[in-house]
């Protein structure tokens, strides 16, 4: 029965017009926090302590206070204050200048007592409009806040998700580290008789070579005493000699008898025995008759010595390895530099190509390596691949460690719920850009009709005030302003159901603004009663 007695009488409190309820008296413009000091049977203290005067002369249009107290209800102070009661709306205190201005400030009407201007009492409206948008507020604060706990739900497991894979990947790392090492063991065993079995390869390559060319020295020598032995004599005399002005020792232009008689060794000629000690000092600039009629003459400047040079080079840009060996070589440096593992991974492990001269139709190239040394490089090409694939998984592991172990120390809030914004962004379009904030990473701005992105700035940190740290975000060092800073923005959260941009500006020169709605901001809601109480004074 007590029950349904209370309920009864909030019930006819709740329809009791507000003109009903007891005024308590005090002058006109004091507040009721202060009619405690504005007794009328006492004499008035002025509230500063300045002064203490008979309590007939508060209002009396006459300023005695220094600090407007003795005249609240009266524009005779300067610095006086006129409280507003405002009842059904909330109470406010303009200044003592606008008592009787003939405008109407207090939606109550109290200020115009006696201006002559007939004002209408708006407070009751004005109150009912602040409470049905207070209502709103307090309901998508709620809702907001609803959606938060979820957040913070999620952003838990999350967690312990992102805690458990960093676990299971460590765990698979030190296998990985196992396996790498054991295949760079197999790697460098099977590395080591491949490096001999090419060597032995090449080496018997550079004798067989070496063979061959005294052997077409000797048929080269062979030759050359044939032309010059003119006479056939079975003898290369100075005569014979002397005309093969290339061999000129001075470069004078002429082959004297002297110098003729030099090359042959001080005889006046060779047979054909002697002539192997000549054709050792001659060979280099001796041009065949045969080759002369041949061939193009030399080109202007271009010495027997040089192209016999050319011909040297060319014999010796044979003596690479065939390519597999080449990519061995690079693969076993590749092996030494650790920082560059993913632009290697990428490229393909194809040599590089060797240019050389046309080969001659005398040229020989190297020979095909042996069954048993194939097998060698095949299988240690195999150990070399076998270990940059668990190389390469153990970087990625590494990689995926690392993502990991700076998302689960980032500071998403207090309970995370910001973590859901972690790898996000969100766009606002306006008239001439397209403004991107990717949360806890960076902000952008993008010309509408084509151009280049701005940055206008890099994460830095929460930057709200102490008791709302998680209010406001800071991102800078952002693009440079021409003779400016670099670019900064700040981005200031508010509570509500969506997450979305709202608007941007530029309050200063390169230094942006941006307002961010997420429901991870919202608070836990008062009631309405009690957010209505801080509004109305009864």
């Amino acid at each position: 029965m007590s029950c349904a007695l209370l309920l009864l009488l909030m019930s006819l409190a709740l329809a009791m017009p507000t003109g009903a309820a007891v005024e308590i008296q005090r002058p006109r413009g004091v507040p009721l926090s202060k009619r405690q000091f504005y007794e009328e049977n006492k004499p008035f203290t002025c509230l500063d302590g300045s002064s203490t005067i008979p309590f007939d002369r508060v209002n009396d249009d006459y300023c005695d206070c220094r600090d407007g107290s003795d005249e609240p209800g009266t524009a005779a102070c300067p610095n006086g204050s006129f409280h507003c009661t405002n009842a059904g709306f909330r109470p406010a205190f303009i200044p003592s200048s606008r008592i009787n201005d003939g405008i109407c400030d207090c939606c109550d009407t109290t200020d115009e007592y006696n201006s002559g201007v007939t004002c209408q009492n708006t407070c009751r409206e004005m109150g009912r409009k602040e409470r049905e948008s207070l209502q709103i507020m307090a309901e998508i604060t709620k809702e907001g806040f609803m959606l938060k706990q979820q957040l913070i739900h999620e952003a838990k497991r999350g967690q312990e998700d992102k805690q458990g894979k960093l676990t299971e990947l460590q765990g698979s790392k030190k296998g990985l580290e196992e396996k790498v090492e054991a295949l760079r063991t197999v790697k460098e065993t099977a590395e080591d008789p491949e490096k001999e079995a090419k060597e032995r390869h090449l080496k018997a390559w550079e004798e067989q070579k070496e063979l061959i060319r005294m052997e077409k020295d000797k048929t080269r020598m062979a030759e050359a005493f044939l032309e010059l032995d003119d006479d056939a004599d079975g003898y290369v005399s100075v005569a014979e000699l002397q005309s093969h002005l290339e061999l000129d020792p001075d470069s004078d232009g002429s082959l004297t008898e002297t110098e003729t008689q030099g090359l042959l060794g001080g005889a006046d000629k060779v047979d054909t025995s002697t002539f192997e000690t000549v054709w050792s000092s001659i060979k280099d600039k001796y041009l065949s008759e045969v080759s002369l009629g041949q061939s193009d003459p030399p080109a202007p400047g271009e010495t027997p010595q040089e192209e016999e040079t050319r011909d040297f080079v060319s014999d010796h840009d044979s003596d690479h390895y065939p390519e597999d060996y080449a990519g061995e070589e690079e693969d076993v440096e590749d092996d030494e530099e650790d920082d560059d593992h993913e632009e290697e991974e990428e490229e393909e492990k194809v040599p590089p190509t060797v240019q050389t001269p046309e080969k001659r139709e005398d040229e020989v190239s190297m020979p095909p390596y042996d069954t048993e040394t194939q097998s060698l490089i095949d299988a240690a090409q195999k150990a070399r691949d076998d270990f940059d694939e668990a190389e390469k998984a153990l970087r990625e592991v590494d990689d995926q460690m690392k993502n990991l172990e700076k998302e689960i120390g980032f500071d998403f809030g207090p309970s995370a719920e910001f973590a859901y914004l972690y790898s996000q962004c969100y766009e606002l379009s306006t008239s001439e850009y397209i403004y991107r904030l990717c949360p806890f990473n960076r902000v952008s701005q993008k010309p509408k009709f084509g151009g280049s992105e701005t940055n206008l700035g890099l994460w830095g940190q929460w930057a709200g005030p102490e008791d709302n740290l998680y209010s406001v975000m800071k991102y800078d060092h952002g693009q440079g302003c021409w003779q400016g800073p670099n670019r900064s923005t700040t981005v200031k959260l508010t509570c509500g159901k969506e997450t979305v941009v709202t608007s941007t500006s530029e309050p200063s020169r390169c230094e942006y603004l941006m307002e961010f709605i997420t429901p991870a901001v919202c608070q836990e809601p008062a009631s309405l009663d009690e957010v209505l109480h801080g509004h109305t004074e009864l």
